[in-house]
């Protein structure tokens, strides 16, 4: 393609709004255009990444057994609220109405809709196995949109749904989604980690989630430095090191703590340890239920796995409201003595027999707190986040963070839908039986976005050879008559024998070819100049490395592909 007659709008200087590379780079090469928060436009360049890796995407899929559609992006909320979810996805969902006031949403996903598509056809076993995919537009509010493409309202996904006879079956299948998203994104020159994920609103049991490694990840990598265990830190587990805290067997007393609100300034003012110190939060379920979650001073409560603990999808910290409901004062909440609420305790606080709590009153907390003695709980649960350097639950070695961007994950359903849906077969002896599900997606764009993070410098972005929009950017520079010619004849060469070729036809100074060229980031950029020329070479350089070089003229096509094959 020539630049001068394509669209590539590219910026000299950064957009305010762009916080994180990708966002950056992915404006000022023209790849996109924002159209309001959180959705964008995707221009020429943009686009053609973005087949590049639907391509490979489409090409595994296939290779792993899986079949292509199309489902619709328009779902009836009847369908969302057979599964239960039109309410329980929480505000994520875009929900309307059309003109007859029948309700419908914008799908961020597509169980529903494909487990209704296959309770209608599929009768027997022998029907199954079956694996459906589609790369489509799914739609989420988030309430805050940032990052470009990372956090979106609208963005590309593919999203597969496997249906087999038993969990046998299943594990197949799930394996082979799994196998088959290594290769994409190997293929994709992508460095990532697979680590164990939490489901989410999708529910199912195992997950896993592909996740490539950059420092403006929205999410946090748990890894083992002594064996292979990672996971997301919504997820992870750690060996904790209990110990009984001294003390004696006082009964609770109430003390003064005027403007100590913090666990911090708690501690600071009785001139006791954090950990001695139980902090109690307070949430409010997507079904009204309250919860006090009870965690050691020295920890945080990990929301998804109290979620999780409680089977809600929405929690949510308790309004001003709920703390005048229970009597109680916000930054000095405590278990004992608090109105109508369902309490949760870590498993950092069962020992705690000389501790401090909320009273319930501004400016109190209660010393000789005695977990034991003073609660009426059966059981403790994990509810903490782990932290950096604690000791991996598998062989003891050290858990260390690292951040990084998701950009695929794999589940499995179970019979979630299947048994909402009453999607069944009749086995070999005429029995009905529910299907076992699993869902796997991949944020096309999202990926996109991920790679640029992990592949970029001060100059602009430096494409893996699989992903770049071209493979060649050709830069003829001046206005000689022979440069201009050879440049053309190159040009029709390299693009007749299928390499992918930008060629910088513009009349435009040296410097700001070399600068677009650059911000582009195409995997090999050849010029040609008019005394290299004279001197029967072309120059060339590789952007990954940034290794320059010359090449001789005369069957320069053959020697750009042995160049390109050398990159593969």
């Amino acid at each position: 393609m020539k630049m001068s007659k394509m669209y590539i709008p590219t910026l000299k200087e950064t957009p305010a709004d762009a916080e994180v590379v990708s966002h950056q780079l992915m404006l000022r090469a023209g790849l996109m255009r924002k159209l309001t928060s959180g959705i964008y436009t995707y221009l020429p360049l943009g686009y053609n990444v973005i087949r590049k890796f639907e391509q490979i995407v489409r090409e595994e899929m296939n290779r792993a057994g899986a079949q292509e559609l199309l489902m619709p992006a328009l779902q009836p909320a009847d369908l969302w609220k057979e599964s239960k979810r039109f309410d329980d996805y929480g505000p994520e969902l875009m929900k309307l109405k059309d003109r007859h006031n029948r309700d419908f949403c914008l799908g961020p996903t597509h169980e529903e809709v494909v487990t209704d598509l296959v309770r209608d056809e599929i009768r027997s076993y022998k029907d199954l196995p079956l694996n459906l995919y589609q790369i489509q537009t799914k739609y989420r509010d988030e309430v805050r949109p940032r990052f470009g493409v990372l956090r979106g309202r609208e963005f590309i996904m593919k999203d597969a749904y496997s249906f087999d006879l038993d969990q046998a079956g299943l594990d197949r299948s799930y394996q082979a989604m799994y196998d088959a998203y290594c290769k994409i994104y190997d293929r994709c020159g992508l460095k990532y980690r697979t680590i164990l994920a939490d489901s989410g609103p999708i529910g199912g049991d195992d997950s896993h989630e592909f996740m490539v490694l950059a420092e403006v990840g929205e999410d946090t990598v748990v890894y083992c430095d002594s064996c292979d265990y990672a996971a997301n830190l919504e997820l992870a587990e750690s060996v904790l090191k209990l110990r009984e805290i001294d003390g004696s067997d006082e009964e609770l007393s109430a003390v003064a703590t005027p403007d100590a609100k913090t666990i911090a300034q708690v501690a600071e003012y009785l001139d006791v340890e954090i950990n001695q110190v139980v902090k109690s939060v307070l949430y409010e379920t997507q079904h009204g239920e309250l919860v006090l979650a009870l965690i050691r001073g020295d920890y945080e409560v990990n929301e998804v796995k109290l979620a999780n603990l409680l089977g809600v999808v929405n929690l949510e910290m308790a309004g001003d409201s709920v703390y005048e409901e229970l009597n109680t004062v916000k930054g000095f909440t405590g278990p004992v003595n608090i109105g109508e609420v369902k309490i949760v305790a870590d498993h950092s606080v069962s020992k705690i027999v000389d501790g401090v709590i909320g009273a319930n009153e501004i400016d109190q907390h209660l010393i000789h707190f005695n977990f034991a003695r003073d609660l009426d709980l059966e059981d403790t649960f994990d509810i903490r986040e782990v932290k950096a350097g604690e000791e991996c639950v598998h062989c003891g070695g050290e858990l260390k963070f690292a951040e990084g961007i998701e950009v695929g994950q794999v589940f499995k359903l179970g019979t979630k839908y299947s048994e909402a849906f009453e999607a069944t077969y009749l086995d070999e002896a005429g029995k009905s039986q529910l299907m076992k599900m699993g869902c796997y997606g991949i944020g096309i764009t999202r990926t996109i976005a991920a790679a640029i993070e992990q592949n970029h410098d001060e100059y602009g972005i430096k494409w893996p050879l699989a992903l770049a929009p071209y493979q060649v950017h050709l830069l003829p520079l001046g206005k000689s008559e022979d440069v201009i010619k050879k440049a053309e004849e190159l040009y029709q060469e390299l693009t007749s024998t299928g390499i992918e070729v930008l060629l910088d036809d513009r009349n435009e100074r040296a410097g700001v070819k070399f600068n677009d060229a650059d911000l582009i980031g195409c995997p090999i950029r050849v010029t040609i100049g008019g005394r290299s020329l004279a001197a029967g070479e072309l120059e060339v350089k590789y952007r990954q490395s940034g290794k320059e070089f010359t090449i001789s003229t005369g069957n320069e096509a053959t020697k750009i592909k042995d160049l390109l094959a050398e990159l593969a």
